[in-house]
This record gives structure tokens, sequence and C-alpha cells, in this order.
């Protein structure tokens, strides 16, 4: 009789597809990526928040004393982006008298209407902080997709080769659950053939020497199996998150095995330059520069001399009141506003680290993306010797089965001893187990590859695009 727990192919197996799925919602890794994203999507609404329109009122009432002049005015502001303008308006309205340092106060019955807009001619012309700030924090809501692309892609090529290796652990076991299996049947027989003198005993006790060292392949073989288990539970989770340890009841027939890994995919490296332009390390990069290159502008603006125009039409309403007829008419006010920094070192110091910085990040671009090509071609370079590799355990897999067959039955004639059929048995489970490795190698290489070149849809990611 098998050892307990023989694993055996269920038609209602854990498919690969389940697993990725599983990943790509469940895994902690990608919910923190996610949460980041939604922070720097914070970022970026709170930059915006500079432009908000802004209004704002104050007034005051003198209660006591030889004045009785009450005023209350309220107006609103929009920072625009182009030239840093920002527009204006404002409304107030006056009752009483005032002394006359507070004249200004002073309005018509319907009070006074003021509009007006303030720009920049010099410095804040094309980048205040206000506009870099919104520039900053969308390149880096751009960083944060391509931060979770990445997560993402990592994770799914670990399930993959998670999956792989636990499916691969259990066809393992089976081949050697099987080899005892063998031997556990031949000892029927060979006690039978004992007893009734067929047989001398030694053929017996080398059987069951045979067992044991085989029941030792089987227990070692599961730990391997378990262990495997444990890791793609690290991926396959449940809704709330929960590790789910598959079971050997979940095992896909082996010959899934070689049907994934015989499936070329179109895997070649004509994809190399598309994938070092999508490559979510590159693009990063370029988002990088693209900061840089927006804190450069910005440390420029700093040198500028900053020369502001400001345009104002403030307009009475009702009926002339206390202040007289001066507070009667339209007024058109244009103003300006100069200055010029003498001494610009600390301008010019953050100015020079700013280009510094821009230039370290074009030379880290290019080892970038050297060594993406580099990993690659190394990566196809695998996949192609592990196709060969597995190629040729596959027929070494045929001819030790052949051998097998055919020490059995010259077994059976009499034509061949105990000790070359167990040879022989054991030699076509190891190719067995061979080729099972070596299809694994093609399987993980295939993963990397993926993984490296950004066939989404290999990794379960459809939705997913750099």
């Amino acid at each position: 009789m098998l050892a307990q727990g023989a694993v055996t192919a269920s038609d209602n197996y854990l498919r690969l597809e389940q697993v990725l799925d599983s990943a790509q919602q469940h895994f902690p890794k990608i919910m923190a990526a996610l949460a980041d994203r939604r922070a720097a999507e914070g970022d970026v609404t709170a930059a915006l928040g500079a432009f908000d329109l802004v209004f704002d009122a104050e007034g005051f009432d003198r209660v006591d004393g030889f004045y009785d002049g009450q005023a209350i005015k309220g107006g609103a502001k929009q920072p625009l982006r182009p030239l840093g303008a920002t527009v204006f308006s404002e409304y107030k309205l006056s009752n009483g008298e005032f002394p006359i340092y507070e004249d200004i106060n002073y309005t018509n019955t319907g009070g006074t209407l003021a509009a007006g807009v303030l720009f920049s001619l010099l410095r804040d012309r094309d980048i205040d902080q206000r506009r870099f700030n919104e520039v900053d924090t969308r390149l880096a809501l751009e960083n944060a997709d391509l931060d979770v692309l990445m997560v993402r892609i990592g994770v799914q090529q670990r399930a993959m080769v998670a999956y792989w290796q636990w499916v691969v652990a259990g066809a393992r076991l089976r081949v050697y659950e099987n080899l005892l299996r063998i031997a556990l049947q031949r000892e029927e027989g060979l006690k039978e053939q004992v007893a009734r003198g067929a047989r001398a005993t030694i053929f017996l006790t080398e059987n069951e020497q045979n067992i044991l060292r085989r029941r030792s392949l089987v227990t070692s073989t599961r730990r391997t199996f378990e262990a495997a288990a444990n890791k793609l539970a690290f991926y396959y989770r449940d809704d709330s998150s929960r590790l789910q340890i598959p079971t050997a009841t979940q095992l896909p027939p082996t010959d899934l095995i070689a049907e994934y890994a015989e499936v070329d995919g179109g895997r070649s490296l004509e994809v190399l330059p598309e994938a070092l332009s999508r490559r979510p390390e590159m693009l990063m990069l370029n988002n990088a520069i693209a900061r840089a290159d927006n804190t450069v502008a910005l440390r420029e603006n700093d040198l500028q001399a900053r020369l502001d125009l400001r345009f104002e039409v403030n307009t009475p309403i009702g009926e002339i009141a206390e202040g007289g007829p001066s507070r009667d008419a339209t007024d058109t006010v244009i103003g300006f506003s100069f200055e010029v920094p003498l001494e610009r070192r600390v301008a010019r110091g953050k100015l020079a680290r700013s280009r510094a910085k821009r230039d370290a990040l074009y030379y880290k671009q290019l080892q970038q993306q050297d060594q993406i090509e580099v990993e690659i071609r190394n990566i196809f370079t695998a996949l192609d010797y592990a196709d060969q590799l597995a190629a040729l355990a596959k027929q070494e897999v045929e001819l030790a089965d052949l051998m097998t067959s055919a020490e059995q039955q010259r077994f059976k004639e009499g034509a061949s001893d105990f000790f070359l059929v167990n040879v022989r048995e054991e030699t076509a489970a190891n190719a067995r187990v061979q080729y099972l490795v070596a299809t694994l190698d093609t399987l993980i290489a295939q993963a990397n590859f993926d993984a490296a070149t950004l066939n989404l849809d290999a990794l379960g990611l459809v939705d997913a695009t750099p």
C-alpha cells in the first residue's frame, strides 16, 4: 500500500490565473503602493489650492469718541498661472465721519467697487513657487503610478515563480511516490515467490532496502513541497488578504508544466527597444529629470529682478456722502514695483546645486538603460538555454523509460536481475525529476523575461499600462 497522503491531480486544480488575480488584488505591498499613490494625489490637490479663489472681509464701528465712522469691505482674489497674475475685486461701504488719517475709508452712499490685476514682468513671470509645486506634484503623481506598476510587476513575477515551484515540487513528489508504489507492489509478488522457493530471501531483503530508500525520497520531497506551498500562500490570499495555503489536492496535472514551458509567447530580443522605452525605471528617471528641470527654472527665476505691474479701476456707487465730491469719480490707477537683489550668492548656490543634480540624473539614466539592456539579454540567454536543456532532458526521459520497460520485461522472463531493474527504475525517475527541474528553469526564465519586457498580459496585468 502506498504511503498515506499520496499526491494526485484534481480537475478543480489551482490555476496560475487565480494566483495572479489574488496577488494583484490583495497583496499588501501593492495595497501600500496604492495608498502612497493616493497620498501623491492629495499633494496635487493641495498644490492646486494655491490657485483657489479667496474671499476676505473686514469692518469696524466706532462705538464711542468724537468720530462716528463705520466701514466695511470685502473682496475676492484669484491667482492665475499666466504671468504669475492675480485678479482681484473689492467692495467697500462707509457711513459717518472719519479722522483725516482714515479718510481712505470714505465712500459714496452706495459704496465703492474696485477691480484690478497684478502681474509680473520679470521674476515670477514664467514660474513661481505655486506653479513649481503644481508641476512637481503632478510629476510625483506620475512617479507614484509608475511605482505602483513596478510593484505589481515584481509581485506578479514572484507569484508566477512561486506557483511553478509549487507545481513542480508536487510533480516531483508524484514521481517519487510512483517509484515507491512500484517497490511496494513488487514486495507482494516477491513474498509469494520466496514462499514457494522461486526466489531467494535476499531479493526480498534488497527490495525492503529499496522501499526504505524510496520512502526517504518521498519524505524529503514532501518537505520541499510543503515549503513551496507556504511560499505560494504568501501571494495566494483571500478577500481579507489572509494567506491561503494550497493543498496537494489542488495540484494541476503534470502535463500542464510542459504545456506552459513549450509555449513560445513571441519572446525575442526584438522587444528590447520598446521595453527600454516602457520600463518604469526609465520613465521614473525621465520624470526625475523633468522635476530637476523644473527646479532649475525656479532657481533661475530667483536670480531675476522683480518688476510687478498693477492695474486697478475704482468706481463709486450712489450719491456723494461725507467724503465729499472727491470720492465721486472713477479712478484708473496703473502702478509698478521694482526690486533687484544686489548680492545673489544664495540664489547662485542653489542654482548650481540644482544643475549638478540634474546632470547626475542624466548619467544615471544612461547607466540604467545599459543595465536594463544587459538584464534583458541575460534573461533571454537563460531562457534560450533553459529551453535547450529541457528538450535534452525530455529525450533522456524517453530513453530512460524505454530502458526501464525493457529491463522489467527481461526481469519477468528471468533474463535480468533485481539490481538492474532497480537501477533502471531509479534512473528513469531521476531523469523525470531532472526534466521537471529543467522545465521549471524555463518557466522561471519566462516569468523573468515577461517582467523585464513588460509583457503585462502574461503577468495578468491587462489593465495596467506604463
